[in-house]
């Protein structure tokens, strides 16, 4: 399996949102904040959301942008922000939030990637109940 692109500067743990669109904007602002895309990708991962859910069970969503916000996109990364008191996602518990931004087809990859880990059941609680930035590098990094 590829390493994943992880900044350890987008990796916020203890994060509190008002709902869905909130914690999607955090996750696209930690994405911008890293250096991987433009400001306009995080208006692109609101779009893809009213498309199609990007949750994915076990308390865990994965937004990302639409196809056209590619061009936006500097380069494959990920992030990840944790609420611990969850986030209402049309009616399901998100505790983790796992943002893609990436160029080309980078995204199937990576989600194919994450898929892997976020579907094992003690994986995805370990990074739901994480307490520091290490735990989560290591445990996408395994």
């Amino acid at each position: 399996m590829p390493e994943l692109p992880l900044d350890p500067r987008a990796v916020i743990l203890g994060a509190t949102a008002t709902d869905r669109d909130d914690a999607i904007r955090q996750c696209g602002r930690a994405l911008v904040e890293a250096g991987a895309a433009a400001e306009p990708y995080i208006q692109a991962m609101l779009e893809r959301e009213q498309t199609i859910s990007t949750f994915v069970g076990e308390g865990v969503a994965i937004p990302h942008g639409t196809a056209a916000a590619k061009e936006v996109v500097h380069h494959d990364a990920i992030c990840v922000v944790q609420f611990p008191r969850g986030v209402d996602w049309d009616g399901e518990q998100v505790v983790l939030c796992v943002g893609i931004a990436a160029k080309g087809n980078g995204h199937v990859e990576l989600l194919s990637a994450l898929a892997e880990i976020l579907m094992d059941p003690g994986r995805a609680r370990t990074l739901r109940e994480a307490k520091d930035v290490e735990t989560v590098i290591k445990e996408l990094s395994q």
